[in-house]
């Protein structure tokens, strides 16, 4: 089980409403307006989905990936960029740690700012994953 959520201030329902963050006892949960009714959508069902689809995202680009953000650290010798590569590569691992830990509070502001958002349904289902910058598959 998490022990945080990932996303607050970063979900959306349907009709593009906040969705606000409530612990069920100690279980973080993402809570949708439903007519008047509060779902509470354990937070960790959302998250998987979400990490699932930028990990998928990630995937095949893993060394251009490494090599960009090497150069934006100052790292861009060859180990920094295999270890980078090994983490985008193995990035399965990484994402327990992440459940339990959460995104830094920074980070978080600047997806918000960015326009980052995660559109999910009344059952936790992402519907959208926004991302302004990135190419939409048909636009190719």
């Amino acid at each position: 089980m998490t022990k945080v959520a990932l996303f607050p201030g970063l979900v959306v329902d349907e009709f593009d409403n906040p969705v606000e963050v409530a612990y069920v006892g100690d279980e973080p949960c993402y809570v949708v307006n439903d007519a008047g009714f509060r779902r509470h959508i354990p937070s960790e069902q959302v998250d998987r989905q979400v990490l699932e689809a930028m990990s998928e995202m990630i995937k095949g680009s893993e060394d251009q990936i490494s090599e960009q953000a090497a150069k934006m650290l100052g790292q861009d010798d060859i180990f920094s960029m295999a270890m980078i590569s090994s983490m985008l590569k193995n990035v399965d691992k990484q994402l327990d740690a992440l459940m339990q830990t959460g995104i830094p509070e920074e980070a978080r502001v600047y997806l918000g700012m960015m326009g980052f958002k995660v559109r999910i349904n009344v059952h936790g289902e992402v519907l959208e994953l926004e991302q302004p910058g990135m190419i939409e598959p048909d636009d190719e």
